[in-house]
Formats: C-alpha cells, sequence, structure tokens
C-alpha cells in the first residue's frame, strides 16, 4: 500500500482522540507531516492558553506521521521529549515534523510546534524530538 496525505488522514481518522481534539494531517510525505489543530475553549488551561497536552499530543502524532514516511505504517513511538519556549496563545496550533535520520527499524525526528494568530502572526511555542520504532501487527 501506497503512503500518501489521504491514507495518512484515514489513520489519523481512526484515532479517537485525534478525532476528540479535531486534529487534521495538512502534509505528508518526503520525510515530513504537518498536523494542526483549531484551538477551542475546552482545549486551554486556566490562563487561557492552550493546554501543554495539547501541544505535547501534536508533537507526537506529527513526530509519528512524519516517522511513517521512511519506515511504513507499522510504527509506534519509542519517546518523546518537548521544551515549551512560550504560551500557546493563537487559533491554530501547527505542528511539523521531519525525519532527521532513519534506518529499517528507527526513525529520529524533530517536530516545531507554532501558534498562528487571525492576523496571521506566527510564533514557535515549542520545539520536540522523538524516536519512533517499527512494529510487527
Amino acid at each position: 500500500m501506497e503512503l500518501t496525505l489521504d491514507v495518512a488522514r484515514e489513520v489519523l481518522a481512526a484515532q479517537p482522540f485525534s478525532v476528540l481534539l479535531g486534529a487534521r494531517l495538512t502534509a505528508f510525505g518526503s520525510l515530513a507531516a504537518t498536523l494542526e489543530i483549531d484551538v477551542r475553549p475546552e482545549l486551554l488551561q486556566q490562563n487561557g492558553y492552550l493546554h501543554g497536552g495539547v501541544l505535547a499530543y501534536a508533537a507526537d502524532n506529527a513526530i509519528t506521521f512524519a516517522a511513517g514516511t521512511a519506515l511504513g505504517p507499522a510504527v509506534l513511538t519509542g519517546g518523546v521529549t518537548i521544551t515549551y519556549l512560550a504560551p500557546g496563545a493563537g487559533i491554530t496550533l501547527r505542528a511539523e515534523a521531519e525525519v532527521e535520520h532513519a534506518n529499517s527499524r528507527q526513525a529520529a525526528c524533530v517536530c516545531r510546534l507554532s501558534m498562528l494568530s487571525a492576523d496571521g502572526t506566527v510564533t514557535l511555542c515549542a520545539l520536540a524530538q522523538g524516536t519512533v520504532r517499527t512494529v510487527k501487527l
């Protein structure tokens, strides 16, 4: 099966938690993937910023989808580290992940998480890195 943006979107749509968050893949292929989530009140923390858990989810999933472009569809996250840089303020979260290194069993990826504001301003709010491993299904 060829891994395309449409196939990746089907995989994302089969994840109930991703559906709950309203996540969508906007790019997939060439060792990269981009995932976006529109901000809604129930995704905010007590100070009105996007909850860090939503950012961590987005990093994890974007990294895993990016790795899938190198390793194929049978993958699971091995680990993710995230560093928060600025509050998540804006209307849309964008997680852009790229494969930095891959072999036949594992990929190491990086992810930039940015908030887009209504006026078009883009603010980098977190950086993440992670590893993804192949699995036997």
